[in-house]
């Protein structure tokens, strides 16, 4: 079969096909440039979805506000992921080129190309056919001229016939057909032989017309378009070669998309959702039973605790317990005899710098991250003194390279910073250790202690001044200590750990003696009275002779040191009174049960029981 194929050909087979075979050979150009403009607008499309994948990324790139929420594997996921589709693009866009360059070059030459040879070669196959109509023509007007010499001759001939056998003409008319006759004879033979020359070129013309010239022709438009047709094979190849080429990077970009599937981790995310938004206080207690019928109970306490809402956040002021005063008998309790008060520093004392005013355990983690910058500055300015410090050691060495003096300037800044940096990281390392601690403290005795309360679902603090702190959780058991000009103009932060010692903004100390012990007892519904408060923020005499009455007993379940001001020393498994319950920042009020002597201990340090009611 391979054989015949290479045998048959169109000059032989197709040798008087001459039109076909031209608009053929026509058609099959304009495919090949159907085929062309086809690749093209591939590689356009390959162009244009590259564009729009790369658009798309770009579009679904995580914002400045959203990068907090891209700590969850979810989400990382889709960040790698978003990456991989911007490889994709990369690859569509190869694509594009490698068939721009390999397959639409090449194929718009090759059009060219093939349309040039085929004109020549039409333009020769109609050369040929031109000479050889031309060649039958000549021969066809030499045939004319043989038949009418030859006619002309036998009638001659017919002519002298008769006149010869005419015995009535004369000799000299017998003469004149004879002479006619041989000259028409003679014409005859001269149209002949031109006929007989005419014939043999024309047969040997048409001869080579058709086995030589022609089937050239034909075999060279043959060969053109079994190029062509080739060459759509190869083109096709190599488009599938540009796209397999990238198949390897492609499948890399969908294996680093399975991988990052792969890193998805609901239990992990779940994790972070819980690091992110845990607070560390423990669910709010229950609501103590309010026996109307006896006296000395709070008459608001029904309406106040009908007034909170179902949804689980707990609204300031809401309800009032066994142990609480009313809001209007309470001012802030972080304010209670200056104890909690600044240090001097106004970012303390607006609970900013030690971030006690944050939940306990996105205040570990926000401590955490000072800390850890912290130590990397001092690393730096550590880093920068002993390079000042060696420059100094050369200087001093050889005075030609430059004067020790110059460096001391330097010297002496940078230790300062140091210096300053040191004394930041230790005291935020406090902060954080005694996080830290009351974070532990809290999860191994929650079951034991008084959970602070949560207000919006954030810890509640008594930071003063406002309209509502001053519907805050209230007391029934304790008054204020902080005058009414000073409640509203100081604001105080509480310690969130035992063990950091509290300045009020004055700059001193406020000890349970300065009135801790002898504050007034407030009944429920007693109001707040500032002209019972001196004109410096420390309870008058008046109020020294009363002592709260006890709501309860604890017991300290570790010894503590009072180093705070305003707190008080117990030692381990010793018996108090309860005075006060803990108001969400991590304090309760006792009293010794010999002797006055009343503060505050840890909450997370002690476990208590209420007296019934």
């Amino acid at each position: 079969m391979t054989a015949l194929t290479e045998n048959l050909n169109w000059g032989t087979e197709l040798w008087d096909q001459y039109d076909n075979l031209s608009l053929h050979t026509l058609k099959g150009i304009d495919f090949l440039e159907k085929y062309g403009q086809f690749v093209r607008d591939r590689a356009t499309i390959e162009c244009e979805y590259a564009s729009k994948l790369r658009r798309l990324v770009k579009s679904y790139q995580p914002k400045k506000k959203d990068e907090e929420d891209y700590q969850f594997t979810s989400c990382q996921a889709f960040k790698m992921l978003m990456n991989e589709v911007n490889d994709l693009a990369g690859q569509h866009e190869l694509v594009a080129e490698d068939l721009q360059a390999n397959v639409i070059k090449e194929l718009t030459a090759l059009v060219k190309d093939l349309k040039e040879e085929r004109k020549k070669q039409l333009q020769e196959g109609l050369r040929l056919s031109q000479s050889l109509q031309a060649q039958i023509e000549a021969l066809q007007r030499a045939k004319k001229a043989y038949d009418k010499a030859y006619k002309e001759s036998e009638k001659a001939i017919e002519s002298f016939q008769k006149a010869d056998a005419d015995f009535n003409l004369s000799r000299a008319e017998v003469e004149k057909q004879r002479s006619n006759m041989s000259h028409k004879t003679q014409a005859c033979d001269l149209a002949k032989n031109e006929y007989a020359q005419q014939l043999q070129r024309t047969n040997e013309l048409q001869r080579q017309h058709f086995r030589s010239g022609l089937p050239e022709v034909f075999r060279q438009l043959q060969e053109l378009d079994e190029k062509r047709i080739k060459n759509i094979k190869n083109f096709i190849r190599a488009s599938v070669d540009i796209e397999r080429n990238v198949f390897p990077i492609i499948n890399k970009c969908l294996d680093g998309i399975l991988k990052a599937a792969d890193i998805i981790n609901e239990k992990e995310d779940t994790l972070l959702v819980i690091e992110k938004y845990k607070s560390g206080f423990q669910p709010p207690e229950d609501f103590p039973f309010e026996d109307l019928s006896k006296a000395g109970s709070d008459s608001g306490s029904a309406s106040n605790i009908s007034s909170i809402p179902t949804s689980g956040k707990v609204k300031e002021g809401s309800y009032t317990v066994k142990g609480t005063i009313t809001n209007k008998a309470m001012k802030k309790r972080g304010g209670l005899f200056h104890i909690f008060g600044s240090r001097g520093n106004a970012a303390i004392s607006d609970g900013k710098e030690d971030l006690s005013e944050l939940p306990p355990n996105q205040r570990r983690k926000k401590l955490m991250l000072k800390v850890e910058e912290l130590k990397n500055k001092v690393a730096q300015e550590t880093a920068a003194r002993d390079g000042l410090m060696k420059m100094k050691g050369v200087y001093e060495a050889n005075p030609a390279l430059g004067d020790p003096r110059t460096i001391e300037s330097q010297l002496n800044e940078c230790s300062h910073r140091l210096d300053k940096l040191q004394q930041d990281l230790a005291r935020y390392q406090t902060y954080l250790d005694d996080a830290i601690k009351g974070i532990q403290s809290g999860a191994n005795h929650s079951s034991l202690t008084n959970s602070p309360r949560l207000v919006n679902g954030t810890r509640r603090r008594n930071s003063g001044g406002s309209a509502a702190e001053e519907e805050s959780l209230s007391r029934s058991a304790s008054d204020s200590s902080v005058n009414h000009n000073n409640h509203n103009n100081h604001n105080h932060s509480k310690p969130s750990a035992p063990g950091t010692p509290q300045m009020n903004n004055h700059g001193c100390s406020n000890s349970p003696e300065s009135g801790l012990g002898t504050s007034h007892t407030s009944l429920p519904g007693a109001d707040s009275d500032p002209d019972q408060y001196d004109g410096h923020g420390v309870e008058s005499e008046y109020y020294e002779a009363d002592m709260l009455p006890s709501i309860g007993t604890c017991k300290a379940l570790y010894p503590f040191e009072a180093t705070s001001e305003g707190s008080i020393p117990m030692a381990q498994d010793e018996e108090l009174h309860l005075i006060e319950l803990d108001q969400g920042d991590g304090w309760t009020r006792v009293r010794r049960m010999l002797g006055d002597m009343e503060g505050f201990v840890p909450t997370s340090y002690i476990e208590y029981s209420l007296f019934n009611t």
